[in-house]
Parts: structure tokens; C-alpha cells; sequence
């Protein structure tokens, strides 16, 4: 952290005139360098989370996090049955663009640690679907972006010939992907109001005495736009435990005709990624990430089982690597990546556009093109791309529990796995215990 929590904090005061700051710690969770942040507390009690941007890029990041967070009026807060951001203010800390929001209190869950069942799997599931619910006008009334089903076939079309053109994709995952983009029944969908590219860490979680761990708050809203409902459920190929249940309480909630591809669209916007990875290392000519992202693609391949798109669900290995990778993409990588108060981890969904709107990937496929012509594929047929959507999902390991971690304090803690019982009550009840468990000794812990 290049600025003192101390620093930051008295810029508060200019975000918000009047304002009286007691005390300052430090926020950070996974923090990746792009930006500087910390918490303030006001005499009147009230926790605000400030962040600096250290570059254009970052500076350009929190301005759309600002204009999502004014878009959210209390009429669509009050649609919300869960609490999102308050925006507080903005303010320059000497040349540095700096945004100050309400920090919202509670725990995360890490994705492949979301338990099953009742508790935070159906919450998540049915947070997800109240965002989806918003009207479209909070987000077209904002100037966001919009982008009906046939523009986001498209763009996943040029993503998909970029990638190709490189000559580093398997030839079984190219025509897998065109496949599924040249199949119609796939992209019969309704736009909503989306989050962009919702993660694990996006919930902030309370414990209920008897309901388990419920979402209390989401957090960032970036990436606010009206697009592909599925790209908010691609996070699920990293939570297969929690997958089938999140999936199903999104359905039951959602106030829309059910959409029978939804998953699969979902699956291959995980894939895809990996794609997204790879074009970017190669429009930067950077070598090392384009060997990176062409080594995980093969692993990738390697793990697909026929016509199943949830092969990431079902590779675990190749999937840790990919997430590695992701989380390695330089701050130049994206225009838009997270910039949520409480995280300052990369959000890979952040590649769709820059910060005019617009997809970059054109740009980056007619530059990959020129330096290398890929011709025709000899590779199986795949086309048969809307199997059995539920598959592909991996086995629980021993280490697949819930993990708690503070939405609050200067440091992130990981609690302590809770064991399982199989001869004491149902799986659900044991997945709530085990999550409270969780919460409990990361309670006990911050209080030390």
C-alpha cells in the first residue's frame, strides 16, 4: 500500500464536508497493487471505505463504479432485498482520483467453499435474481451499457475468431465454442440487468440463527449493465458443491420465462475466459501470456468429456491454474475491473469493454490476424453442445467447506474447515452448522 490508511481517511473529509473521521485501519482482500484503500470511522459511528487509484486506468475503474452506484435510486434499492454500496462522494487525493463509499459489514465465502443446500447457496442464487429483476431503465436511464442477446452472440463470435487466430487454441475447443455460438436455441434470451460478472467474494454474508449464512449486501457494481443474465452465473464452474442449489434458487425467484440454456451459456462464458486471456497477452505481444493462457487451454481440452460444456466444472486442476491466471493479469489487462470497496481482487469478466462501451477485442482480432492467418481446423465434431447441463460438476473433496473471511477488518482471515458428520442430520444441516462454525471461530478470532 503505497498511502497510509491515515493518508486516505482525511481525504474523506473532502468526499464528504463535515465529516468527522475517529479512527482508520487499513481494507484489503487479495489486493492486487491497482489500488490504495482503507476504512474510516465517523464520530456519528458510520464505517465508509475509501480507495485511490494509482493510474488512468484504475481512475477511469472507480468513475464507473460511481456512475453504478448513483444509478442504484432508492426506488431500485428499495427492489433490492439486500443492501448494495451507498455512494458517499468522490474527491482527488493530490493527483489521484479517490471514491468514497459505505463499507457494508459481514463475511465471504471463497467459491469452491460455498456449502450446498439451504443457507448461502439459495440466498446467492436468489440475490442474483433480484438484480436481474431490476427494471432495464435503471441501467439505460444511467447511460450504461445495453446489449441485447444478438449483440452479445456477436461479440462472443469476434472473442471466439481472435483466440483462434493466434493458432494457440485446441482446435477441439474452437469448434466446441462455435458451435454453441452458431447454435440458435442457445441465445433465445431475455436481456437483464446485470451485474457483469458476479464472484464468489460479490456476497456479503450475516449468520442466521436458523436459516444459516444470508446475503446482506453485494459489491461491485462496475460493471452495472443490461446484457446476458448467464454471465452473472458463470462463477458457479468454480463452486460445484453449491452449483445445482444456487442454480435452482435463481429459478425459483426469477420472475422471468425460464430459460432452459441459461447454464450452458453460463459454462461457456467460463471457457471462454480463458480466451479472453489469451487475446490479451497476445495483443500486448507478450509471449509469456500467451504460453501461460495456451498451456491452461490445453489442459482445458484435455479434460473435455465428449459434448459436455462442464468441463471446468470437471477438471479441477486445469481450472486452480486458469483462476491463477486470472488473477496474475496486469492492471493494463482491463479498463473496468473491480473496483468493489471491499476487494481489490481481479474480476476476469472486466475484458468485455473499455470505457467507451465498446468491445476491445475487434481491435485486438484484427491485430492477432495480421501477425498470423489461421486457416480452417481439422478437429471431431462437437456439435451437440446442449448436453446434460449439469454433468460436469466435480466431486466434493475433503477440503470443499465453507470458509468465512470479514468484510470488515484490515486483514483477511480464512477460518478453519468445519468437519462433517454424516450420521447427524441432513447434508443441508450440516452445511449450515459447518458455515456457522466457520463464522463463529472468525468471530472469535477478530475479537482477540
Amino acid at each position: 500500500m503505497g498511502r497510509s490508511p491515515f493518508t486516505l481517511a482525511a481525504a474523506v473529509t473532502a468526499a464528504l464536508p463535515g465529516a468527522e473521521v475517529t479512527g482508520a485501519r487499513v481494507l484489503t482482500a487479495d489486493g492486487d497493487g491497482r489500488f490504495d484503500s482503507a476504512v474510516a470511522t465517523l464520530a456519528d459511528g458510520r464505517e465508509l471505505a475509501i480507495r485511490v487509484a494509482d493510474d488512468d486506468e484504475a481512475a477511469r475503474e472507480l468513475a464507473a463504479e460511481a456512475l453504478a452506484l448513483r444509478a442504484l435510486t432508492a426506488g431500485a434499492r428499495a427492489m433490492l432485498p439486500f443492501s448494495a454500496p451507498e455512494y458517499i462522494g468522490e474527491t482527488r487525493l493530490s493527483e489521484a482520483r479517490a471514491l468514497v463509499t459505505e463499507l457494508l459489514p459481514g463475511f465471504q465465502i471463497e467459491a469452491s467453499l460455498v456449502p450446498p443446500g439451504r443457507g448461502a447457496a439459495e440466498s446467492m442464487g436468489a440475490a442474483i435474481a433480484a438484480v436481474h429483476a431490476l427494471p432495464v431503465s435503471v441501467v439505460r436511464g444511467a447511460g450504461l451499457i445495453t446489449r441485447s442477446a444478438q449483440e452479445t452472440r456477436d461479440e462472443l463470435e469476434r472473442l471466439i475468431d481472435s483466440a483462434a487466430s493466434t493458432g494457440r487454441v485446441p482446435a477441439r475447443l474452437t469448434v466446441r465454442w462455435r458451435d454453441a455460438v452458431a447454435d440458435d436455441e442457445l441465445w433465445r434470451f431475455e436481456s437483464t440487468v446485470v451485474l457483469g460478472g458476479v464472484q464468489a467474494t460479490s456476497f456479503v454474508f450475516d449468520d442466521h440463527p436458523e436459516r444459516g449464512p444470508e446475503v446482506t449486501g453485494i459489491i461491485g457494481w462496475h460493471s452495472l449493465a443490461v446484457g446476458d443474465p448467464a454471465v452473472d452465473l458463470s462463477w458457479l464452474s468454480t463452486a460445484p458443491a453449491a452449483a445445482d442449489d444456487v442454480h435452482a434458487a435463481y429459478a425459483r425467484a426469477s420472475d422471468r420465462v425460464p430459460d432452459p440454456a441459461l447454464e450452458v451459456r453460463a459454462r461457456l462464458l467460463a471457457e471462454l475466459e480463458f480466451a479472453r486471456w489469451l487475446v490479451h497477452g497476445d495483443s500486448l505481444r507478450r509471449p509469456d501470456i500467451v504460453d501461460d493462457a495456451a498451456a491452461l487451454l490445453e489442459s482445458l481440452a484435455e479434460g473435455l468429456h465428449s459434448d459436455d460444456l462442464g468441463v471446468i466444472a470437471s477438471r479441477t486442476a486445469g481450472v486452480d491454474s486458469a483462476l491463477d491466471a486470472l488473477d496474475r493479469v496486469p492492471a493494463s489487462a482491463t479498463s473496468t475491473a473491480d473496483t468493489s470497496m471491499q476487494t481489490d481482487a481481479y474480476n476476469p469478466n472486466e475484458l468485455w469493454h473499455d470505457d467507451d462501451g465498446t468491445s476491445d477485442l475487434s481491435e485486438a482480432a484484427s491485430d492477432a490476424a495480421r501477425r498470423l492467418e489461421v486457416g480452417g481446423l481439422e478437429t471431431e465434431d462437437l456439435s451437440a453442445v446442449r448436453g446434460d447441463v449439469r454433468s460436469g460438476s466435480a466431486d466434493e473433496s475433503d477440503e470443499d467447506r465453507p470458509s468465512a473471511r470479514p468484510n470488515r477488518s484490515d486483514t483477511t482471515t480464512n477460518a478453519e474447515t468445519a468437519g462433517r458428520d454424516s450420521d447427524e442430520g441432513s447434508p443441508e444441516d450440516e452445511a449450515q452448522r459447518a458455515a456457522r462454525a466457520a463464522l463463529q471461530r472468525w468471530k472469535s478470532s477478530d475479537s482477540e
